[in-house]
């Protein structure tokens, strides 16, 4: 006997746990974060130590951006087999590890995470020597709204480098598949130049369909890329493969190698002509990617020739007219490394930008920036970090010139694997595109402002990104990005949460009001909630009852001395009798209830049921009704003794 009885403690035990969990579930899904957290508690003391408690513990923590509560609750939930558990415990257990300067830990289990997810593109970048600088760069799209898009005249070939002048965007691709001569490097036809008109509206950009550059001998039978063009629109310098004069073969060294040389070509009408070559080639070593000084004094280029620091270097030379130049100089080691540098860009203020595999980087070429021409500085150069760059090359890094303050566009390109070829072309815009969720929190029951009211921001994943709370005039505001989901919650002692999802565009500094109706739960003699419902002929409390009678729970602890009564009844099926015991065993399963929440058997004064002797509606004995009407009938009401 003794054994039955406790077999049947164990599994009310056992119920209670599962309601509970349920009921922490629900309060998790509306980003009821605190009252989650509080009820998986509970159930942890309860015994129940799964592996779905303890992640949820630490989503609970995580998305509230504690760091230190999230981790350790992780760190629990990893105990478990690895095999039982979403990697993306894992990776969230990294990112609370690093979020508390935790490297060397954050490293650890980065290689487990490696292990299991070696397809995650969020390891592809790994670098254990760099983990901390690592992270920042990676991540800092997290932290940016900078959108990229990938142009849509990309092709599946080659398509890159950008140069935008008088509204025609110039760039370099190896579409041609007319041409029957194809590159060995990447079995792709040789790079031309092309040339696609660009319609920049306030909120878009048009482009018209690419064609080759105009112009006379510029495009030959090999390659041609990387230009620049001066201010007045009458020069241009471009790269070219090592052509011969007067003929239409590439010329060798003498270990075989095509080398690269920089020629430029001046605007005759609408037809770019006259193509000369700069007298600082070379038939031993390459010299491409021309970028010009904003006052078109300097150009700088790319060379492999004696005497530099690396692979590649970075050079100047001054423009002193007819041409004629300078003495190419290396730009030393605040820019060149043993490694490559390439793709020389300078934006309208002046900053330096270039690629790089020699700099920390994510892997392949980089894009940096650099102070450089600007000042005197031993900064060393900055990655752009995420999106600009990735764990694969990304370079040719170009600027608009537009005279609007605030236009921060341009174009870069990249061979990351999302793209449409081997190497496309992204438009970028950075120009911090935001906008302002504001409102004012209200009383439900009579539209009256209501102050004190705690109102959270939470972004798309369910993270509490930022927490307001009214004062006198009610009012709210926080500042978002554009194109992302948000979620408003209001939340106020003695009153019902109210909750608004917002979705903004890409329109800059655009408001959008969210006002918040919070609903009264006293009225009067009553703690007013939405109706407890029972099955039918079923004492037992539903999640969705729990759900509500957390209100009742949260009015009773703000209100400490409080006493209430309770009163429970059911519809009119079955005997009035049985009914009448029915809604009783439901009222003291309500009181049990709020009572197993930590509130004060003596602050219930009574828990008792009525049975069907007090009907909402037409629904009495042998009346037929549906199932909703009859369910409407089986009730709870909660009213206050002594405030």
């Amino acid at each position: 006997m003794k054994s039955k009885f406790l077999i049947l403690i164990f599994a009310l035990s056992s119920t209670v746990m599962v309601a509970q969990e349920k009921l922490a579930d629900k309060f998790f899904s509306n980003y009821g974060y605190v009252k989650a957290t509080e009820l998986y508690q509970e159930v942890l003391k309860k015994g129940d130590t799964s592996l779905h408690v303890l992640t949820r513990l630490g989503d609970c923590y995580y998305n509230n951006s504690k760091s230190d509560k999230a981790a350790y609750w992780y760190e629990k939930a990893l105990k478990y087999d690895e095999k039982d558990i979403n990697p993306e415990y894992i990776y969230k257990h990294i990112q609370s590890l690093r979020s508390l300067g935790n490297y060397k830990e954050a490293d650890a289990w980065m290689k487990k995470f490696m292990e299991i997810q070696n397809n995650d593109s969020r390891i592809k970048d790994y670098n254990p020597e760099n983990i901390a600088k690592y992270n920042e760069l990676a991540n800092s799209e997290e932290n940016s709204i900078v959108k990229i898009i990938n142009l849509p005249f990309n092709t599946k070939y080659s398509d890159f480098g950008s140069f935008v002048h008088n509204g025609q965007l110039y760039f370099a691709s190896s579409r041609n598949t007319d041409e029957k001569k194809i590159y060995s490097w990447n079995q792709e036809p040789f790079l031309d130049i092309y040339q696609v008109k660009v319609d920049k509206e306030t909120d878009s950009t048009a482009y018209g369909t690419p064609d080759f550059i105009s112009a006379e001998k510029i495009n030959t039978d090999f390659h041609e890329a990387s230009i620049a063009i001066t201010n007045d629109g009458n020069t241009m310098y471009f790269t070219r493969d090592n052509v011969g004069k007067g003929t239409k073969k590439v010329k060798y060294d003498k270990e075989g190698t095509t080398h690269l040389k920089i020629y430029k070509a001046t605007l005759v009408g609408e037809i770019w002509t006259n193509i000369i070559e700069l007298p600082f080639n070379d038939e031993i070593f390459s010299t491409g990617h021309p970028s010009l000084s904003p006052d078109n004094k300097q150009l700088y280029f790319v060379s492999d020739r004696e005497g530099g620091l690396g692979h590649t270097d970075i050079y100047v030379v001054d423009i002193k007219g007819s041409n004629t130049y300078s003495k190419p100089r290396n730009l030393g080691k605040k820019i060149n490394t043993e490694g490559r540098e390439m793709f020389p860009f300078v934006a309208k203020d002046s900053t330096f930008y270039f690629s790089s595999d020699g700099h920390l980087n994510l892997g392949f070429l980089d894009i940096f920036k650099s102070k450089l021409l600007k000042e005197d500085t031993e900064e060393a150069p900055e990655n752009l970090g995420a999106p600009y760059n990735s764990g694969y090359d990304d370079f040719a890094y170009f600027k608009n010139s537009s005279e609007e303050e605030n236009d921060d566009t341009g174009y870069f390109s990249s061979n990351r694997p999302d793209g449409q070829g081997s190497d496309d072309i992204y438009a970028f815009d950075a120009s911090h595109c935001s906008q302002i969720i504001k409102g004012i929190t209200r009383n439900q029951d009579d539209n009256e402002i209501l102050p004190g009211v705690t109102v959270k921001l939470i972004n798309e994943v369910g993270k509490v990104i930022s927490e307001f709370i009214t004062v006198e005039n009610g009012v709210y505001e926080f500042t978002v990005d554009c194109d992302k989901t948000y979620t408003i919650i209001g939340s106020k002692n003695d009153f019902k949460d109210d909750l608004k999802k917002v979705t903004t565009d890409n329109k800059n500094e655009k408001v959008t009001e969210a006002d918040l109706y919070l609903e009264p739960l006293l009225f009067e003699s009553q703690i007013v909630i939405n109706p407890i419902f029972f099955d039918f002929d079923k004492s037992n409390i539903r999640t969705d009852a729990q759900y509500e009678l957390e209100n009742i729970v949260d009015v009773l602890r703000t209100h400490p001395t409080m006493v209430i009564k309770i009163e429970s009844h059911t519809d009119s099926r079955g005997r009035d009798k049985y009914n009448e015991k029915l809604s009783d065993r439901r009222a003291k399963s309500t009181m049990e209830y709020i009572i197993s929440r930590g509130i004060a058997a003596n602050r219930i004064e009574s828990a008792i049921g009525y049975g069907e002797s007090q009907l909402l509606n037409k629904c009495s004995n042998r009346v037929k009704c549906t199932e909703e009407e009859h369910q409407l009938n089986r009730r709870s009401y909660f009213y206050i003794l002594k405030e």
